[in-house]
C-alpha cells in the first residue's frame, strides 16, 4: 500500500511541476479582443491580465463617452473569455482533463 502512495505522490508531484510551468507559459501568451470593428482592441495574457488598450481616435467622441466605455467593456471581456478558453484548453493539454474531474464544479481561474 505504501509504494502506491508514493507513486500517487510522485505523480501529483509532476503534475505541480506541470501546472506551474503551464501558468508561466500562460503569462507569456497573448490573445485579442476587440469591439465596434476593431475601433478598440484589448490585448491580455493568457492568465486573463489586461495588457494593452488600444483606441481607434474616430471612436472618441466627447459628446457619446458611454459608447466608448461601452466598447472597452466589450473588447475586454472577449479578451478575458479567450484568455480563459486558452488557459483550459492548454490545461487539458497537461492533465489530460484530470484536473477538471478531481475539482468537480469547483472553478479556479486559470485551472477550470
Amino acid at each position: 500500500m505504501a509504494k502506491g502512495f508514493a507513486a500517487v505522490m510522485k505523480q501529483a508531484q509532476a503534475l505541480q511541476g506541470k501546472l506551474s510551468k503551464l501558468q508561466e507559459d500562460l503569462e507569456l501568451e497573448r490573445v485579442e479582443g476587440s469591439a465596434g470593428g476593431g475601433m478598440v482592441t484589448v490585448v491580455a495574457n493568457g492568465k486573463q491580465d489586461i495588457l494593452e488598450v488600444k483606441i481607434d481616435p474616430e471612436v472618441v467622441n466627447p459628446e457619446d463617452i458611454e459608447m466608448l466605455e461601452d466598447l472597452i467593456v466589450a473588447a475586454v471581456n472577449q479578451a478575458r473569455q479567450r484568455a480563459q478558453e486558452l488557459a483550459e484548453e492548454e490545461m487539458q493539454k497537461v492533465t489530460g482533463g484530470l484536473v477538471p474531474q478531481l475539482l468537480g464544479d469547483i472553478k479556479i481561474p486559470g485551472l477550470t
